[in-house]
């Protein structure tokens, strides 16, 4: 009976957590907590590489320290001073013992360091394809929503009557716009506008008339007359080549 209770308890808190979740927002989450992972990452191998470098700067201490302590040996034994020279060679026998265990510290920092540079590699080919999938998944589901919200519109064009009302008034708009032009037809159909035109072009014959008459009273109008018909005169009438007058001219001295 009490597990019972237990698993109906974790049954509605779990559909509560699940109902809460957005998983536009948690992807959200996910790519900022991939990209802040980068900088500790970064300084977990920069600590690494530090030991590296520490642990290479104290071998190369240590074997300085044996080349220095094995000339100190030889410069005793040639002053023959055994006693130094023992000396010496213990000193000797440490530092190539400490050398040895910091050569053995090194190797497998450097062994860290190769291997923190290679999970820091497959971790950012990991994270660019994880960042890269949640992206694309976003993009889809901001297009499901667009999607969704002009289904949506549609749904309520068919559903509120908006489309039936749009196309009634697009037809009653066209016929307000046929019945109209039709009355204008006919109201020009109506008008005789052949007679119009021949009142107007009366009316054009009657200002020429009178502007011509203000023209004879200004004396004008007879000399540009006379200038426009010399003109016409001379346009009309060739000249003769000067070969035929020659020739018309020989003619009549002859015929003299």
């Amino acid at each position: 009976m009490f597990q019972r209770f237990v698993r109906a308890i974790k049954s509605m808190f779990g559909g509560l957590v699940s109902s809460m979740e957005d998983p536009k927002l948690i992807l959200e989450q996910n790519i900022r907590e991939l990209n802040e992972q980068i900088p500790q990452m970064n300084e977990n191998i920069a600590t690494v590489k530090a030991n590296a470098v520490m642990l290479r700067k104290e071998v190369e201490r240590y074997e300085k320290s044996i080349q220095e302590i094995t000339a100190k040996i030889k410069s005793a034994i040639n002053a023959d001073r055994d006693d130094l020279a023992q000396g010496y060679a213990l000193q000797l026998e440490k530092a190539q013992e400490n050398a040895e265990h910091s050569r053995e510290q090194l190797k497998f920092a450097e062994q860290a360091y190769e291997k923190a540079l290679k999970v820091k590699k497959a971790f950012m080919r990991e994270k660019d394809r994880k960042i890269k999938e949640a992206r694309e998944a976003l993009r889809a589901s901001e297009r499901a929503e667009w999607q969704s919200r002009v289904a949506d519109a549609l749904e309520t064009f068919e559903m509120g009557g908006l489309d039936q009302t749009h196309n009634e008034m697009v037809n009653r708009l066209n016929e307000r716009t046929a019945r109209n032009e039709a009355r204008m037809e006919i109201a020009l159909e109506s008008v005789d506008t052949e007679t119009m035109e021949i009142e107007a072009n009366a009316e054009k014959l009657r200002a020429q008339e009178l502007v011509n008459q203000f023209k004879q009273q200004m004396g004008k109008s007879t000399g540009e007359e006379e200038k426009k018909a010399s003109k016409k005169i001379e346009v009309d009438e060739p000249e003769q080549p000067e070969k035929e007058q020659g020739k018309t001219v020989g003619k009549d001295r002859s015929k003299a």
